[in-house]
């Protein structure tokens, strides 16, 4: 599942994967919902979630080469889904023409909340996060885990709202930037991580 949940980010420039490049994210701009925003005609990762667990969920009519495609996009697409920037404004793609500097180097938004921030606040392995953030009971599993795809998307909108609200274009972030934002990195990661699980078991069992 490691392996394959940045699999997707690989594949998105090869011709045959030509039609999932805008399934990574869905732009929302400010004043905006997901519900009101244009959508893009070959799909966003609202959309493309839906379809994989459409496909996934009739599974007996795929092939198994088929299937594992399925379930590579959905590792990946639900991790994209809880990432605040996946959900950021069309205005500036994302956060990617949002430039900031982190500890003085020049960054963009995007690229902080994908990669940058999680790197920087835990030098945890894969496992080390697993243990850190697999904490809730069952009633707050089920809890977090309620909802429809769009719902849990719109949560991701809100966040992504909070992000541009607590910064400014060419700002220098550092640590009181990463201890202000670190809580909702986590809550976003323990939220893709028990939907996933909640996904794949309403599959599978």
């Amino acid at each position: 599942m490691v392996y394959y949940s940045s699999w997707m980010d690989h594949i998105r420039s090869l011709p045959e994967y030509a039609e999932t490049v805008t399934w990574h994210y869905a732009n929302v701009d400010e004043q905006h919902t997901y519900r009101t925003m244009p959508k893009a005609e070959t799909g966003d990762v609202v959309t493309a979630v839906e379809l994989v667990m459409e496909k996934l969920m009739n599974r007996d009519q795929l092939n198994d080469s088929l299937e594992t495609l399925y379930v590579k996009f959905l590792v990946h697409l639900v991790g994209d889904m809880h990432c605040p920037m996946h959900a950021g404004r069309r205005s500036d793609l994302g956060g990617n023409r949002f430039s900031i500097r982190w500890f003085g180097n020049p960054t963009n938004l995007h690229s902080l909340w994908d990669s940058t921030l999680i790197e920087f606040v835990r030098k945890w392995s894969y496992t080390e996060w697993r243990e850190n953030l697999d904490v809730l009971d069952p009633q707050e599993i089920l809890s977090l885990t309620r909802g429809s795809i769009r719902e849990w998307f719109e949560e991701t909108v809100e966040a992504a709202q909070i992000v541009y609200q607590n910064v400014e274009e060419d700002q220098n972030c550092g640590y009181d930037y990463m201890f202000e934002h670190f809580p909702i990195l986590e809550l976003q990661l323990r939220r893709a991580g028990y939907r996933l699980a909640a996904l794949l078991n309403r599959i599978y069992r």
